[in-house]
């Protein structure tokens, strides 16, 4: 009957029981498990009741259950249920191979009074259900042996733990490990390997690892097995090797043990290492399997190392696997990606003479790669000896690829008539007008798809052949292709970037004439050419109808958008965008507020910038660090920096952190009204705070500093600010170079300008015009000569109207004057070097007026 054929199918996987209950086999039990008799559940005499024949009423109840549940008979069930034992039940869940069946007959059997399961009917069904992958109903049947407490030995258990784990039921197998005092079982070795099992996958083994040490279990390779996956999957390298030095000190290295290590070698991307623990196996006389040869060629392949993926592939063969299509797929993948075309070739070549057929995928690749790189002869004969092997789809997949290729590598001429000649579908070459030598034929039965259009539109828009790519549309449309998609999309976003708005608008009308709805990209690239030119009730309508579709603006469109308007003076109408977006249902990002926020503060409407501030961080979004620096800077740009301290405080209050450069701002404001007391006191506060003052700080102070008549406190912070490894730009080095000369330090800014100069700094000419006067003041004609001498050579003067020309003359008619000088000035005059010497008069009067 069919119950016997399905006992005798698994009878090597479960051997029958003897005669005798005490000298029975536990089933589901590993051999080390404890299997002493007095130990086992039901093991006396619970088969004293059966029937001279056991094996009739199994087969009658495995018939039965085999059948739907109408077609079950209910007098013979309940005839049969008077003969029911734990080995009955156990024979058929074990025989019945589905498991809604199995799962309906262990109910039915729970159900028959005087019958009580037992670890092996349970562990049969934990079992089938493991085999189907039902985490669901096995997580059920673990908590209904949980709740009536069925008593277990180790060893089922540690099976039933197993079940667990093969479906990744890691919580549930630690549960019933910790429940087996409930089980009356006291787990062993066996059970703790088989939970190190269960858990390695979630990375969970090492508390249970060390439980089990201090429990003092023995270790065996199949307790360190786990566990040396578990690190692997971790990625903890230096804990893996010290496992696997454990394992191979014991002599337990199998070649499971090394190809775990060795698949984690590659996935880490320790590719060499991968190699010598294969070369370590294959001299301990082991041979990797043909899947771990796959993996670790997939792992080398994916890590660009080729040459390995290589070495590995030949090993392979060596050991008599034949690779399969997709082995050959990856590698010649690999070297399609590398641009290798003669290893591409090589393989490719191989792959052919071992009687495997390419996919159209990877021939599709391999003809894109040799188009690419210009081989058109060669792609030629791929192609040729291929494509009759395909038709449909397929085959234009194959021209696709020839297109791509032509594109990338810049054809995109040759591309263009490949493609007229599919659209043509004449079995011929292509016209013999064309410059442009082809190797490509096509036959009548090809006609380019949407795919074929857009590869070629979009190279023709790559090289700025916008309206020959809106030519070629046109013939796609009319020989009956609608495009996609894409191709519109792509169409729209080339006409938006040169701004033929009215044309984007009448492809956008077509687009959807054709069925295809326009895309957030589609929508954003005419927004963002309205955002460009400023066309705010545009900029609106398109606004709605995105809404309308569900689609969103990008913040970096209707920011431009803002900032254009503030920069041609448009704030208010920048603002009121702002609230029609909001109004539609878009309220714009803190970016395109502090945009308009920052125009209002350029215009001075510092009131109006204050109340917008409030009202849109109120109403949509709390204020960033960035909002606050735009409304500080504008407020002491006004000269009300009381005003900004208050917000610089209310930031501080909501728990914003400022930055650099907000301190900057501050102290820049305090230094501009005099207040340099204040502006030290936001500095160490800032510095306090943790924050690196920068170069704009240092110069900031230093100018104050100068302006309130401290030198020497500015030369203290210049001091501080190179050894904290600020280095001085050429800002910093005018400002203290002008301030040293307003607080009469001229032989000290004298100086520092040299040192400005050894520095390749070239200071601009109110610094020199002004350190000249104060080198003049302090009686040091000569060296106020040699920086005229150097703007002479340089011609570095200031315009005639600007205040540091008449500075520049005054120095001059000083120089002029002097008798050390006088002779020199004269000759420069005369030399014509010298800019306002045009009409010596001018100077000798201006002396004489001085």
């Amino acid at each position: 009957m069919a119950f016997r054929r399905a006992v005798n199918k698994t009878s090597r996987l479960f051997p029958p029981k003897r005669s005798k209950p005490s000298q029975q086999t536990p089933h589901f039990i590993s051999p080390t498990s404890n299997t002493n008799p007095q130990t086992q559940p039901n093991s006396i005499d619970h088969f004293s009741t059966l029937p001279s024949h056991p094996n009739q009423i199994a087969d009658q109840l495995f018939d039965q259950f085999s059948k739907p549940c109408d077609l079950r008979d209910p007098d013979g069930l309940r005839s049969l249920a008077r003969y029911l034992n734990p080995e009955t039940v156990e024979s058929v869940l074990r025989s019945l191979r589905n498991w809604r069946s199995a799962h309906e007959f262990f109910m039915w059997a729970a159900l028959q009074d005087g019958f009580r399961h037992t670890c092996y009917t349970y562990n049969a069904l934990a079992s089938t259900l493991s085999r189907a992958r039902k985490r669901g109903p096995l997580k059920v049947l673990v908590e209904d042996m949980l709740t009536r407490r069925c008593p277990m030995t180790p060893g089922a258990l540690g099976f039933l733990i197993r079940c667990l784990g093969s479906l990744g039921l890691a919580d549930n197998a630690n549960r019933v490990f910790d429940r087996g005092g409930l089980l009356n079982c006291m787990p062993n070795a066996y059970t703790y390997n088989c939970l190190l099992e269960a858990l390695a996958k979630s990375g969970r083994v090492e508390s249970r690892f060390g439980e089990m040490v201090r429990s003092g279990w023995e270790t065996d390779k199949y307790t360190l097995t786990p566990v040396l996956q578990a690190y692997c999957d971790a990625g903890r390298f230096e804990d893996a090797l010290g496992i696997f030095g454990k394992i191979r000190e014991r002599g337990w290295v199998d070649d499971h043990v090394f190809t775990v290590l060795a698949v984690s070698f590659s996935k880490w991307g320790e590719v060499d290492r991968a190699c010598e623990l294969v070369e370590m196996m294959e001299g301990s006389g082991m041979r990797p399997r043909e899947k771990t040869f796959c993996v670790l060629i997939h792992g080398f392949v994916k890590e660009g190392r080729l040459d390995k993926a290589e070495l590995m592939f030949e090993k392979m063969k060596g050991s008599d696997f034949i690779g399969d299509g997709a082995i050959y797929n990856v590698l010649i993948e690999g070297f399609c990606e590398k641009k290798e075309i003669a290893k591409v070739l090589e393989f490719y070549a191989e792959m052919k003479n071992s009687g495997i057929v390419p996919y159209v995928q990877l021939l599709s690749k391999i003809l894109k790669l040799l188009c690419g790189e210009g081989e058109l002869v060669k792609a030629n004969c791929v192609l040729e000896e291929n494509k009759k092997r395909f038709d449909g789809d397929n085959l234009v997949l194959l021209y696709n690829a020839v297109l791509d290729g032509l594109v990338e590598h810049g054809d995109v001429d040759t591309a263009l008539l490949l493609l007229r000649a599919m659209m043509k579908s004449e079995e011929s070459q292509f016209p013999e007008e064309s410059a442009i030598e082809c190797f490509f034929t096509v036959d009548e039965s090809i006609q380019p798809d949407a795919g074929s259009f857009n590869i070629v539109i979009v190279g023709l828009c790559k090289i700025d052949k916008l309206d020959v790519a809106l030519e070629l549309f046109s013939d796609m449309v009319s020989m009956g292709c609608a495009g996609n998609q894409l191709i519109f999309n792509n169409l729209i976003d080339k006409l938006c970037n040169v701004d033929r708005l009215e044309e984007s608008y009448d492809l956008l009308d077509r687009m959807k004439e054709a069925g295809f709805k326009p895309t957030q990209f589609t929508y954003n690239s005419i927004f963002g050419s309205l955002g460009r030119s400023g066309c705010v009730p545009e900029a609106l309508e398109l606004l709605r109808e995105m809404r309308l579709h569900g689609h969103q603006p990008w913040i970096k469109h209707y920011t431009l958008l803002v900032q254009k308007l503030c920069m041609d003076g448009k704030v208010a109408e920048a603002s009121d965008f702002l609230y029609k977006m909001v109004q539609i249902g878009f309220p714009p990002d803190i970016i395109a507020f502090s945009a308009v926020i920052h125009g209002m503060c350029g215009m001075r409407e510092m009131v109006k910038a204050l109340e917008l501030f409030r009202e849109f961080t109120e109403k949509h979004y709390l204020p960033d660090v960035v909002a606050y620096n735009i409304l500080i800077h504008g407020f002491c740009k006004d000269g009300r920096v009381t005003e900004a301290e208050k917000i610089f405080n209310e930031m501080m209050e909501k728990g914003l952190i400022p930055s650099v450069v907000t301190y900057n701002v501050m102290m820049n404001g305090w230094c501009e009204l005099g207040r340099i007391d204040l502006a030290l006191l936001s500095y160490s506060t800032m510095t306090e705070g943790g924050n690196k003052p920068t170069v704009i700080t240092y110069t900031t102070l230093i100018d104050g500093l100068c302006n309130s008549n401290k030198p020497d406190e500015a030369l203290v912070l210049w001091n501080e600010m190179r050894e904290k490894g600020c280095f001085p730009n050429r800002i910093a080095y005018r400002a203290l170079i002008y301030g040293l000369c307003k607080c009469g330090r001229a032989d000290d800014a004298l100086l520092y300008f040299r040192e400005m100069l050894e520095k390749q700094m070239e200071p601009d000419t109110n610094v020199c015009v002004s350190l000249m006067n104060a080198l003049i003041v302090k009686d040091n004609f000569s060296s106020a000569f040699e920086l005229l001498k150097e703007m002479v050579q340089k011609e570095n003067f200031p315009s005639p109207g600007e205040k540091y020309y008449s500075l520049l003359v005054h120095a001059a008619s000083k120089l002029y004057r002097d008798e050390r000088t006088s002779s020199h000035v004269k000759i420069l005059m005369e030399e014509g070097c010298f800019p306002i010497a045009d009409n010596i008069d001018a100077i000798e009067e201006n002396v004489n007026i001085s």
